[in-house]
């Protein structure tokens, strides 16, 4: 049913003339008069008696005045807010972020951008990088930071920055004297991770099947300070970005090494649908994003210990 039609019915009904309703509406009575009419033809029935120059409500008139007030004042209500919210320039950003990212990386990055975009309405949740996607196809969220994914059909990703997993281990640990990993030595550590099906511990368990080795048990724990402070108790080793434990390796009390020769490196993106036009406020949050990685700690090559 045409709301504007409604309108005018509901403006007639209420002042009972042509000229008093097209007044209201901005309208003709002319106008006014052929709305009438093609309302009472989709309703199949006459809804007013005409008395001397009044229109008066009949029964059907009654019944469906009673019917269309409170949607046609929801309706009236929802289209102020949306107006009103317009003009208060305000927009929304949700954005999805792997959990490192949030504990070490993303906090700098909202408290800038809220700077440059005070009235932006910021969502966030955390997740793996599989979960994040899942609500970035299911338009729930906008924006996610985390991991490259391997299957991105449908997808827009944007390099931000490449980290290297390194082994991270207490200052007693006999890793700590430099001495080759073999398999079997590697094979005598317990191994403390953050989620098993993460995108990380996939790599790094394939990373430890490579070498023929296989950790003495694989503790799952589900936050990154938590991992940290297992590791300096000596109850295992972990494998972690050196950006996520910068202030533990500068005041030594974890220490760092390669997991090979060959650096295992992680490409950090920011993934959207494919089809998506960034906002200004989007555009801002990548390239804040690339900003603020310049500053981290992301391979051997910026470890001090590790540079001399």
């Amino acid at each position: 049913m045409d709301t504007r039609l409604l309108k005018m019915f509901c403006a007639v009904a209420e002042s009972g003339s042509l000229v008093q309703a097209a007044a209201k509406l901005r309208l003709t009575p002319s106008a006014i008069s052929h709305g009438i009419k093609d309302l009472e033809s989709q309703m199949d029935c006459r809804l007013f008696d005409r008395v001397g120059k009044k229109l008066l409500l009949n029964q059907a008139g009654e019944q469906l005045l009673s019917l269309a007030r409170a949607p046609l004042a929801q309706l009236e209500a929802a289209s102020a807010a949306v107006k009103r919210f317009a003009r208060s320039g305000s927009t929304r950003l949700r954005l999805g972020a792997a959990a490192s990212a949030c504990g070490y990386f993303l906090p700098r990055v909202i408290r800038e951008l809220k700077q440059a975009h005070p009235n932006l309405e910021l969502q966030i949740d955390s997740g793996t990088t599989e979960a994040m996607v899942d609500l970035v196809r299911a338009n729930q969220v906008d924006l996610v930071l985390g991991l490259a994914p391997h299957t991105t059909t449908g997808l827009d990703t944007r390099p931000v920055f490449r980290d290297e997993l390194m082994f991270m281990f207490a200052p007693m640990h006999p890793w700590a004297a430099g001495r080759g990993l073999t398999a079997e030595v590697l094979s005598r550590q317990p191994l403390i991770v953050f989620q098993r099906s993460s995108l990380t511990t996939r790599r790094v368990l394939d990373h430890y099947q490579s070498l023929g080795a296989t950790p003495a048990a694989v503790m799952e724990i589900a936050s990154f300070e938590g991992i940290k402070e297992l590791v300096k108790l000596d109850l295992g080793v972990s494998v972690l970005a050196p950006w996520t434990a910068d202030k533990e390796l500068l005041r030594g009390t974890l220490k760092t090494r390669p997991l090979a020769a060959k650096p295992l490196m992680r490409d950090w993106v920011i993934i959207s649908l494919a089809t998506r036009r960034f906002s200004t406020e989007e555009e801002l949050f990548c390239r804040l994003c690339r900003n603020q990685a310049t500053g981290l700690r992301l391979d051997r090559r910026d470890v001090p210990a590790l540079k001399e």
